[in-house]
């Protein structure tokens, strides 16, 4: 018998139409010369197996799909034809029978041992069965039946085919054990022990996965796999992962890989050493419109606010030559705001309320309504701007903690913190307890000189969320400033270093601590390295008072000058000038 494609029960049903479905057709000699309007039909069909086939399809979407599934399957190994053993895996899926599935795709690969598509079936069904040491030998079977230029991508993928399986060790282990013959080739090495090191990862074993990673590497110095792994590693736990992707970045990399190490630097809150990634990245590809988004934000969170404009602008530009897009729109909108918060603050409102008219996308209202209210205050009218913000829509949970947070802010900024405090107040008698408002609500105390107050709120945040760093620096810190209870504010600072250790905030706190325990020397040493992390007002005002009480004077007005260009506005830069009784 002729091959018989058939890809679906409607294809069949088509040629059915012919005869009534309810009569069982009979076998007819073809006409000696049919006439050239009539629709071909495939003489090689026989009548027993069509209509064996029909029945198969018309039982699988009824009641019987067991039924159809199996006539659809004899019909396969009876003709020997893959689209039908595929059919029947179909049948088997939309039956929801994993064990069907997996005999109609072992049949078809029996009959067709080279083909990779009966082969993918077996070895797809298995893992989704969680039958993962079964695994082993058709993962095998795949490697040795892909084409070799595609070996590389099908070993990029195997970390998402295992990616649901409920045993993350056991998957690991059996796909290490299949990919061992080309763990040590020089073509696969790389991808193969990048997929055996993110399989490890999935299974909680990441000194096992920067192993993986760092055998990538040495077999492929340039591939960008196992730069990926290791910066998907980088943690402070982890610390040794960084010289995997440094020594990628160190090569050729790409702009794509580098700018997420920018990032990762930026998590990280190493802003210096990201901001040198970011410029590179700008150097070696200008097209690039993220790398100028995120350089632009950067370098205004610095008060560089002629050098972000020049940045936001040319991301609009480039962003504007793209394709329409959720996060073209984002972007988009946070150039918008960053451009508008820059001419704010030199008083150009007419142009800040210009950038924010630019913005289109609705999941930005709050934060440009936040900008405009801030415009307000700015002109002396702040009650309007509690208002623009009061009449936000709340249409989630969300909503209402986003609208707190803007109204909050909008009265820092504006130093009228005894009411911030009670919208504070007011929205954390609700539950549920929100760790974060708590915080900024003990920050508010403070600011308010109610220190007893500030300590209760922040040792509520440390008993109920025992890793919020932020209380425990904090607190640390408000003890050291005030020159009181100076073991227990090293230990609560150095408690907030466990759990974030590149903090350069967190640093200038010990550093601090240090100061007032009279152990200038260390502090100087940890100043000087947080300020060289993050160039920030207030790490300059304590670095400038430390090396001012070692006699280093000039240093000291030196650093005090270029924090006042950081933030002219520091209170804690303008209270140390202030008190020291210095003019830089």
């Amino acid at each position: 018998m002729k091959r018989f494609p058939l890809a679906a029960g409607a294809v069949l049903l088509a040629l059915a139409q012919a005869a009534p479905a309810q009569t069982r057709p009979r076998a007819a000699p073809a006409p000696a010369e049919a006439p050239a309007e009539t629709p071909a039909v495939p003489t090689a069909l026989d009548a027993d197996l069509f209509y064996q086939l029909l029945l198969g399809e018309i039982n699988a979407r009824g009641p019987e799909a067991a039924a159809g599934y199996s006539l659809v399957l004899d019909a396969a190994r009876k003709t020997n034809d893959p689209a039908l053993y595929q059919r029947a895996v179909e049948i088997a899926f939309q039956s929801r029978s994993g064990d069907a599935a997996l005999q109609a795709a072992r049949a078809w690969k029996e009959a067709h041992p080279e083909s990779r598509e009966a082969n993918r079936y077996v070895l797809q069904i298995l893992v989704a069965l969680n039958r993962v040491a079964d695994s082993a030998e058709p993962l095998k079977t795949d490697l040795a039946l892909a084409d070799p230029k595609e070996r590389s991508a099908v070993l990029g993928v195997l970390p998402r085919t295992y990616s649901r399986v409920s045993d993350k060790k056991l998957a690991a282990t059996v796909v290490e054990q299949a990919l061992a013959d080309y763990l040590g080739q020089p073509a696969t090495a790389s991808p193969a022990w990048t997929a055996v090191g993110r399989l490890r990862m999935a299974a909680g074993d990441n000194a096992g996965a920067l192993d993986a990673a760092r055998r990538g590497q040495a077999a492929a110095p340039a591939a960008e796999g196992p730069a990926l792994l290791a910066l998907e590693l980088m943690d402070p736990k982890l610390p040794q992962a960084e010289s995997v992707v440094r020594r990628y970045i160190d090569g050729k990399p790409l702009p794509e890989l580098r700018m997420a190490y920018a990032r990762a630097l930026l998590d990280a809150q190493r802003y210096a050493e990201a901001a040198q990634q970011l410029q590179v990245v700008t150097a070696e590809k200008p097209e690039y419109p993220e790398a100028w988004l995120v350089q632009g934000t950067l370098q205004l969170q610095d008060n560089r606010d002629a050098a972000a404009e020049a940045s936001l602008k040319r991301y609009i530009e480039l962003a504007q030559q793209q394709r329409g897009g959720e996060e073209r729109s984002r972007g988009l909108a946070q150039a918008y705001m960053s451009l508008s918060r820059i001419a704010e603050k030199r008083k150009d409102y007419t142009l800040a309320g210009a950038w924010l008219d630019k913005i289109e996308n609705p999941q930005d209202l709050v934060a440009a309504q936040s900008r405009r209210a801030s415009i307000l205050a700015r002109q002396g009218k702040l009650d309007e701007g509690r208002k623009l913000l009061r009449a936000l829509p709340e249409r989630t949970p969300e909503d209402a903690r986003m609208k707190v947070s803007a109204e909050v802010q909008l009265l820092r900024d504006n130093k009228q913190y005894k009411a911030a405090y009670d919208v504070l107040a007011q929205a954390n008698a609700k539950p549920p307890l929100d760790f974060d408002r708590l915080y900024d609500q003990a920050m508010l105390a403070e600011k308010m000189g109610n220190l007893p107050e500030m300590e209760r709120l922040l040792r509520q945040v440390m008993a109920a969320k025992p890793d919020y760093h932020h209380a425990y620096n904090a607190l640390g810190y408000s003890l050291a400033d005030r020159n009181v209870r100076l073991p227990e504010a090293k230990e609560l600072i150095q408690k907030a270093l466990t759990y974030a250790p590149e903090d350069p905030f967190i640093s200038d706190s010990l550093a601090w601590v240090e100061f007032r325990m009279g152990n200038k020397a260390e502090a100087l040493r940890i100043l000087d390295a947080a300020y060289k992390t993050r160039p920030d007002a207030e790490i300059a005002a304590h670095l400038g008072e430390v090396l001012w009480s070692l006699g280093q004077r000039e240093r000291a007005q030196a650093i005090w000058k270029e924090g006042l260009l950081l933030n002219s506005e520091s209170d804690t830069l303008q209270e140390t000038l202030k008190r020291l009784r210095v003019k830089p």
